[in-house]
């Protein structure tokens, strides 16, 4: 996977933002969308509870949006959280 400068920065503003209204995300890697090798996915560990996830997946898609709108590049956030129970 290749990152030129832009995005880079903009990967680092985003998770810069999100960290900042939720401290406790770790980030953990970066790594194409299988299905779209233009998308890239931001690993990160998010030991939170459940609502708490949710509120910052869709804090994060607000902040993903205006990225892609304002200059086409998709990035997404995706919380791995040890709390959260897969039945």
């Amino acid at each position: 996977m290749r990152i030129n400068h832009k995005q880079q920065e903009l990967i680092d503003e985003l998770f810069n933002k999100v960290k900042e209204k939720y401290p406790e995300i770790i980030f953990q890697k970066l790594w194409s969308n299988p299905d779209d090798p233009d998308h890239i996915l931001i690993n990160v560990f998010a030991p939170m509870e459940e609502e708490r996830e949710l509120e910052m997946s869709h804090y994060a898609a607000s902040l993903q949006a205006n990225i892609h709108d304002d200059y086409g590049y998709l990035f997404s956030i995706l919380p791995e959280n040890p709390n959260v129970i897969l039945a």
